[in-house]
């Protein structure tokens, strides 16, 4: 039977139609409403035969002419006839009027009590039925008796249609949660040698890299119903209804099962405990306690599971994650080279590629992306292939989407006088020569001088052509040669320098003060690591108190000073050295704006050739900016360092 949605106009409606027909049957049936004078009138004529007077009415019978007749009518006394009537009292001397006339009349107590009644009986029913309409409204189904229900999204297994092939790029975190399937498919295999399941699955990684596509995926292969909610959902306004919605979802998981219970951002219930102001009596607290003691409570035989997500699991409490709970973490980290390419491949069945497109190639370019980050990839692709009308996506527009999310929108109509556009122009090419001509760097694949984002006046974009987990000291020290490009063209071409490098400068800075407090490359220091902050789980810097005394940050600082002015000094000769080749790619961005790389290796091929180095070989490409520069391999290099 479909159930009608509740809707308050229903209500509204009703009560116009009642005041409506009130009116009708009050002309009808009711006493006449006269004006005073009237009363008046007939009461000098000897027609009122008597009356009740209250503080502010004057209710009676009268005689008068029928209804409908006019007052210039002439009307006989037998045509007269007998109606009550009501009139507001005007005037103090009634009572005089009506003994004068002999009129028989009374007093009469006006009577508030249904009024005084109503006044409060009707702006409290009209609070309620908003109240209840309101929650029927925002969550169907619930009622006074209702807070305590879980707001899980079950889905039965013949709904979730997602599969492990439609995940991509998580082939070692596919491959720990088989072993649940199979647990959920057929129980004894693991039950007859005396083993049992983890209680709890724990998926941690960054945001984005489809921790939740895995559970539903999960419990499609499985073919088992799916819990899904978020952490938040438990905790509310009212207090104790967190534990009770934990406790009616594992009811309800019980009845279902063999099933998964999928709950995302762990960490909005999961905190560690006693780490706030407010201590145990908090709802959160309670929620989470609850938790534990239902995780603890049932038997890992009945075939219920429970999957969680998180990006922060160094704050969960210690009690969630010690064996018998969440005792089976899985990483799901952002994917390398080949994982982006099969994420790429995945959503790229859902539009039209043209025959120029290389996925791989795109993969290249997007070393740090999370699957999240690879589908607004494509799709940025294919609505920029729809804007320009074509029917199929080209390698144009992927290229574009990368910059795109990368390093903003394009600012084409940002006006930028001819000497700034110009400092830019030669800022990027000094960071291209020095990618060029340094053995270690990343091949340039574009240089543009077009505004992006919000503060970025041009970019240079580097292509790692691997995936890299480790850096040499000469791979740091060459990347902090590129940084160091641009401000050191432009002193070099106009004599002066510009804000234009600031980011460069602190990017630059941050790496070389990495290298001697934390990875021991220092050559006054020693192998000793004086680490600024300490990292969490997944290397998210967190902030930290200096561990060190004064006189190793002087020594720190000069040191410092001393490597960037070493480097400075590296790139300004190698500048000059080939300062044919920076007019030259200069003057080419100064017309077209972009460069891209085969351009620019038309520019510098016979010099690279002349020097005996490859202009296409596939250098070591740096590892992932977290561990040294903040930067994602493949991000711009910003005029200003902007991303």
């Amino acid at each position: 039977m479909d159930k009608k949605q509740f809707n308050i106009w229903y209500i509204l409606l009703a009560i116009w139609g009642v005041l409506l027909l009130q009116s009708v049957i009050a002309q009808q049936y009711g006493p006449r409403n006269i004006p005073y004078s009237e009363f008046l009138a007939a009461l000098e004529d000897g027609r009122v035969k008597e009356v009740a007077v209250s503080e502010n009415v004057i209710e009676g019978v009268m005689l008068a002419p029928p209804e409908g007749a006019k007052a210039t009518d002439v009307v006989h006394e037998a045509e007269l006839q007998e109606v009550r009537f009501h009139t507001v009292r005007v005037g103090p001397d009634v009572a005089e009027q009506l003994e004068k006339h002999k009129v028989e009349f009374r007093g009469e107590l006006e009577n508030t009590f249904f009024r005084d009644l109503l006044s409060w009986l009707l702006p409290l029913g009209l609070f309620f039925g908003i109240w209840i309409y309101l929650l029927r409204r925002f969550n169907p189904g619930a009622g006074m008796m209702q807070f305590g229900k879980n707001k899980a999204k079950v889905f039965a297994e013949k709904d979730i249609d997602t599969r492990f092939s439609d995940v991509a790029g998580a082939d070692e975190a596919k491959y720990e949660l088989q072993e649940i399937i199979e647990f959920l498919k057929d129980p004894s295999i693991f039950t007859e040698l005396g083993g049992r399941m983890p209680k709890g699955v724990l998926l941690v990684g960054p945001p984005g890299t489809g921790k939740t596509l895995l559970a539903r995926a999960a419990a499609g292969e499985a073919g088992v119903p799916f819990f899904s909610l978020s952490g938040s959902e438990f905790v509310e306004m009212f207090v104790g209804m967190g534990a009770a919605r934990v406790r009616d979802l594992f009811t309800q998981a019980k009845e279902k099962a063999p099933c998964i219970i999928f709950i995302d951002e762990l960490d909005a219930i999961g905190k560690a405990r006693g780490a706030g102001a407010i201590s145990g009596h908090d709802e959160r607290e309670q929620t989470l306690n609850q938790l534990l003691v239902e995780m603890d409570g049932f038997d890992p035989r009945v075939g219920v599971v429970i999957m969680a997500a998180t990006n922060r699991p160094e704050i969960l409490d210690p009690a969630l994650l010690r064996a018998g709970r969440f005792d089976r973490h899985v990483l799901v980290d952002k994917p390398d080279v080949l994982g982006r390419e099969k994420i790429l491949e995945v959503h790229a069945k859902k539009v039209t590629l043209a025959d120029d497109v290389d996925l791989r190639r795109i993969a290249q370019q997007t070393p740090g992306f999370s699957g999240a980050d690879l589908a607004n990839v494509v799709n940025e692709a294919a609505l920029l292939a729809a804007r320009k009308r074509r029917k199929q996506v080209t390698q144009e527009e992927f290229s574009e989407a990368v910059d795109r999310i990368v390093g903003g929108l394009e600012k084409k109509n940002r006006l930028i006088n001819p000497r700034e556009k110009k400092i830019v122009a030669y800022h990027e090419t000094g960071h291209a020569l020095v990618a060029a001509f340094t053995p270690g760097a990343d091949p340039v694949a574009k240089i543009s001088i077009i505004p992006r984002g919000l503060a970025a006046l041009g970019y240079t974009q580097q292509r790692p052509t691997e995936d890299r987990y480790l850096m040499a000291r000469s791979e740091l020290l060459a990347r902090v040669d590129v940084m160091l490009g641009g401000r050191v063209a432009e002193q070099l071409v106009f004599g002066d320098v510009t804000t234009g490098a600031h980011n460069d400068l602190q990017r630059a800075s941050d790496t070389i003060r990495a290298m001697l407090t934390e990875y021991g490359m220092g050559e006054t220091l020693g192998l000793a690591s004086y680490e600024r902050s300490r990292p969490t789980y997944l290397d998210i810097q967190a902030g930290g108190s200096r561990e060190y005394s004064e006189t190793t940050a002087a020594r720190i600082d000069e040191e410092l000073k001393s490597i960037l002015e070493e480097r400075r000094g590296h790139v300004a000769a190698l500048l000059d050295k080939h300062r044919d080749l920076l007019e030259a790619v200069a003057q080419k961005l100064l017309e077209q704006e972009v460069v891209n790389e085969d351009e620019f290796l038309e520019i510098i091929r016979p010099r690279l050739e002349a020097e005996g180095l490859d202009p296409r070989q596939a250098v070591r490409a740096p590892a992932s900016a977290e561990e040294a520069t903040n930067r994602r391999p493949g991000e711009p290099i910003g005029e200003d360092g902007s991303r």
